[in-house]
This record gives C-alpha cells, structure tokens and sequence, in this order.
C-alpha cells in the first residue's frame, strides 16, 4: 500500500483528481478499501462489501464518503439496503451507479 510523507495510507482526498472531479472507478473503490481497511489494489470490482468485510455501518460510510466525493445524493436506505435505486451487490454495480449518478448531477 502507498504511504503519504506522513507515513499513513493516503486519504481519500488523495484520489480526486481536482474539486468535484474524480474517477468513479478509482475513488469508489478507494471510498471501499478504506471502509475494508484494504489496499485499493485489493478491491476486485466483481467483490461483494461481505467479501471485504465491509459490515453495515461501514456500507453506510462508504456512502457518505461518496457523496461527499462526487457531489452527489446517493438513494441509498440503510434500514433496506435490498429496497433502494442504488446497486450494493458489488464493487463494479457500486461503481456503475455512482457513475449513472454523476452523469444525471451533470445532465
């Protein structure tokens, strides 16, 4: 895993390329891997949040952290993650949407 100068695994920030602006691909599945506490390199698109360990809470901060990293508002129900518009299946579904997403913000 790359280190920043400060020793520490690199944020999330670290993954936008500038304000607003960012690979869906790469930042989700860093948003993913730090939730896993894994690598990046380690986030295959085809696992599942339970194959990564990734538990309800962490699902729920990835989430957030997506938001916040696209500029968008993610139909997500955290009581009913089954019932919601956004695809949790896998990392690649995940991807997609966020993609579909930024797509509609920028219509």
């Amino acid at each position: 895993m790359a280190v920043s100068e400060t020793g520490s695994p690199p944020s999330i920030e670290s993954w936008i390329i500038a304000p607003g602006v960012a690979v869906p691909a790469i930042v989700g599945r860093a948003v993913i891997a730090e939730q896993a506490a894994l690598d990046p390199a380690e986030v295959r698109m085809d696992a599942t949040p339970d194959d990564l360990g990734v538990d309800s809470l962490g699902l729920v901060e990835a989430v957030f952290a997506i938001e916040e990293a696209f500029d968008i508002s993610v139909p997500f129900n955290a009581n009913d993650p089954e019932a919601s518009d956004f695809d949790i299946s896998d990392v690649a579904a995940i991807v997609a949407a966020v993609q579909g997403l930024v797509r509609e913000r920028k219509g």
